[in-house]
């Protein structure tokens, strides 16, 4: 993405951080929906898991049960949420998982800008068309913003560099509970939680696989 939209503090750009749920229902004219059926499907996906990696899951959610209350942000990502998207390995030769990455675009008229902690884009060495946003959150209650919303804000950015009616995806982390999202059109839906400490952390992982083949098909 390109370095000129580095600039959040200019007045007239829409950051990531600064949006609500509200804001953007209110601005886009979008609806959140209870179930859409892009998100309904991918959940429902059926992937198979080995035997091996349930028995490394199961290694990563001792460490995540042992120090959730203690670890922040950084320490999430680095001992848990980063290893989990490790052993599905989003890296292929069409598109690549990156973090804290640049993305911009025009939404509706209004310039938004931000860095999801993770995205899946079209592109190996750069980011290009992005499928996927992810936000993680340590506490439900965080002074710098709303997950849910800084997610959806770049799910949005990454609609319109897509141009397409295809559904964006998403996901937000807070602590030991996992969100997954879809955006379509001027709808979206979030899912109820997968709770990472509990036997959910099979299904986490189960749809963040699904997701590799999701987008696998999207690109072609």
């Amino acid at each position: 993405m390109s370095d000129s939209y580095q600039n959040t503090d200019n007045p007239q750009v829409l950051t990531f951080k600064k949006c609500t749920l509200l804001k953007l229902d209110k601005t886009f004219g979008l609806k959140q929906r209870r179930k859409l059926t892009a998100l309904q499907d991918w959940l429902a996906r059926p992937m198979e898991i080995s035997d091996l990696e349930k028995q490394i899951l199961l290694i990563f959610q001792d460490g995540l049960i042992t120090n959730v209350y203690d670890w922040n942000e950084q320490d999430l990502s680095l001992h848990f949420i980063g290893p989990v998207f490790s052993l599905v390995n989003f890296t292929t030769d069409k598109f690549n998982l990156f973090a804290s990455r640049p993305l911009a675009g025009v939404v509706n008229g209004i310039e938004m800008q931000g860095k999801p902690d993770e995205m899946i884009a079209s592109g190996f060495r750069e980011p290009e068309k992005p499928y996927f946003c992810f936000q993680e959150y340590k506490r439900h209650k965080d002074p710098d913003g709303d997950p849910a919303a800084q997610c959806l804000a770049a799910m949005l950015v990454a609609q319109s560099l897509n141009e397409t009616e295809q559904p964006i995806y998403g996901c937000n982390v807070l602590g030991r509970e996992w969100y997954f999202m879809v955006l379509q059109g001027k709808e979206y839906a979030i899912s109820e939680p997968f709770t990472a400490t509990r036997d959910d952390i099979f299904d986490i992982f189960r749809i963040l696989k699904a997701l590799k083949q999701i987008i696998t098909e999207l690109i072609g």
